[in-house]
């Protein structure tokens, strides 16, 4: 399913070249995008990937979009008028009608929204499991301890804890958490969903981005410049490394054949 079939850059150009967001597509003003059940935006660190995640989940008012500080000079925010700028155009329903609006579970997830997430969920099992232990240990049952914890002290105790200990993140974790959140039949942009995962976890979670596209109604949009997700994702991959944002195959990116000459270049070593 297509929920999302087009998006077009604001073709307005400003004196200034160095206002954010205008700066990052400079020279690609109007340019349009026209999207497939998966469709990548590809490019290495500073070629705006995440950026224009963020102006299409800005300009569609999706769920999770980010809230950046307003980049203001007099009375312009400039980003909120570079996305008042742009324009989407919605899919198709089975009766070929322009759909009204996006599905309600629709959602931009960004990897730091994963990783907090993940931290949040193991640190308060972490530091309830803890607590117990500690006052067990004082000489409290198991059922009193427990109990303590539901009481608006004892939340209030783990809320100070939680925050004054370090934190920590499990790529397992970050798996299991795409397999329990995402839904049938919604558009999701998801922000380099493979940070925390492994090669193989990365090829996982793109194989199961493949079927919730194919069998579930699902259609994403995701920023990403792993070679495993690449080279596994059924895609339609847009180069933002490109002067003009051309389509390519997963084989031609730089970063990919970054990866391809440097085993190369060892081969010898894997005989």
């Amino acid at each position: 399913m297509i929920y999302l079939k087009s998006f077009k850059l604001s073709d307005e150009k400003l004196k200034c070249p160095n206002i954010y967001p205008f700066n990052v597509f400079r020279g690609r003003e109007g340019l349009a995008f026209y999207f497939e059940p998966i469709t990548v935006l590809y490019g290495n660190n500073g070629s705006g990937k995440s950026t224009l995640l963020n102006v299409i989940a800005d300009t569609l008012d999706i769920k999770g979009k980010e809230l950046a500080t307003p980049n203001t000079f007099g009375n312009d925010n400039y980003c909120a008028r570079f996305s008042n700028g742009c324009a989407a155009g919605l899919g198709e329903d089975e009766s070929g009608r322009t759909i009204k609006g996006l599905p309600r579970e629709s959602r931009y997830i960004k990897s730091e929204d994963i990783l907090y997430e993940i931290k949040k969920i193991q640190q308060r099992q972490v530091l309830s499991d803890g607590m117990v232990y500690d006052r067990v240990k004082a000489g409290e049952s198991v059922d009193a301890a427990q109990a303590f914890l539901e009481t608006k002290l004892g939340k209030k105790q783990q809320g100070f804890i939680e925050f004054s200990q370090e934190k920590f993140s499990n790529g397992e974790t970050a798996l299991m958490y795409f397999k329990d959140y995402i839904r049938p039949d919604a558009l999701y942009l998801l922000d380099e969903p493979e940070v925390s995962l492994s090669p193989g976890n990365q090829v996982e979670l793109a194989n199961m981005i493949n079927e919730m596209a194919r069998l579930l109604g699902c259609q994403f949009i995701l920023a990403t410049h792993s070679p495993f997700m690449l080279g596994t994702l059924n895609a339609k991959i847009y180069d933002l490394d490109s002067s003009d944002y051309h389509v390519a195959q997963w084989s031609e990116l730089s970063n990919v054949r970054y990866f391809y000459e440097f085993f190369k270049k060892h081969e010898g070593e894997f005989s």
